[in-house]
């Protein structure tokens, strides 16, 4: 347990693109801290360009924790992520720094932040929801959560069947929706950690989005994939329906053009965005920040430090 409440972690949240990274650099030179990745797919080893994973140079010499921990052919836990996460957080408290949480994975933050004790599994249940997701596809499996359980698919990509499945499994195994499951977003947060939000609007973000996305792909993109498919990439994976990477592998298999690509990894990205925005905005305890200006004396005061 983090204790010593100058040592409570700073939890770093926004959209894609807003700046997270940046900031959680300051913070941690500033109170002699280590970071600890929050974005799923930041986990696997090889995904970088696409994950705008920072480079060693640009970590200025700051200890990063929860990046490259996976292989590209494993399946994203979030459960295994908070199993470790918590150990990151609490032995970087144990050494006398502070821990600077960075992410917007929606679900990894929230599991990292609560004590969240996930929901049951059955074995014949996940098999029968399978065999129909293997009978009628992604988007009608995702249609029928939407109708049982409209806020989780709200916050579910409609091409995740992993995600999509899971959520209809909890649902019948415990007859609730399937954010029931979850710790409500109102009581203290583990360790009693500060959380902060890079707020955001569609005017300022936007134009970032299709930048980084454009370097993205000028920085080798396409060659990123290449080596990964090397290293046993496949589409169906979870690293494989990533934003960015789906949509390089479909215009491998020629079912893209390159342009549309691109265009396509814009708007997957700005979808995620407004469900980043919608997922984070109901935690009330998240202080928010302008992203466009922020400064670290304006965060230092925000929350109180």
């Amino acid at each position: 347990m983090v204790k010593d409440k100058d040592l409570r972690p700073i939890v770093v949240v926004g959209p894609t693109a807003s700046g997270k990274s940046a900031l959680s650099l300051e913070l941690a030179h500033h109170f002699d801290g280590e970071i600890v990745n929050c974005d799923s797919m930041q986990l696997y080893r090889g995904m970088d360009i696409g994950t705008a994973k920072l480079t060693i140079a640009e970590r200025q010499g700051i200890p990063h924790h929860q990046l490259d921990v996976w292989d590209i052919t494993e399946t994203a836990s979030v459960a295994r992520y908070q199993e470790d996460a918590v150990a990151d957080v609490e032995d970087i408290a144990a050494r006398g720094k502070r821990p600077i949480i960075v992410g917007g994975s929606m679900m990894y933050v929230q599991s990292l932040v609560d004590a969240w004790a996930f929901p049951p599994t059955d074995v014949d249940v996940r098999a029968r929801y399978e065999a129909q997701l293997h009978e009628v596809g992604v988007a009608a499996m995702h249609a029928k959560l939407a109708k049982i359980d409209p806020q989780a698919a709200s916050i579910i990509e409609d091409n995740d069947p992993r995600r999509t499945v899971r959520a209809l499994e909890v649902i019948e195994l415990t007859g609730k929706p399937f954010q029931a499951s979850q710790p409500p977003k109102d009581a203290p947060p583990r360790w009693n950690a500060h959380l902060v939000g890079l707020e955001t609007n569609s005017d300022w973000l936007n134009p970032r989005i299709e930048l980084r996305t454009k370097m993205m792909f000028e920085q080798g993109l396409v060659e990123e994939v290449e080596a990964l498919l090397e290293k046993g990439l496949v589409r169906d994976s979870t690293a494989g329906r990533a934003i960015g990477y789906a949509q390089v592998l479909q215009a491998m298999d020629g079912e893209l053009g390159w342009d549309e690509a691109l265009e396509r990894t814009n708007i997957g990205t700005r979808r995620y965005v407004r469900r980043q925005r919608s997922w984070f905005h109901r935690d009330k305890r998240i202080s928010w920040i302008d992203a466009a200006q922020p400064t670290l004396p304006q965060v230092l005061s925000l929350l109180g430090l």
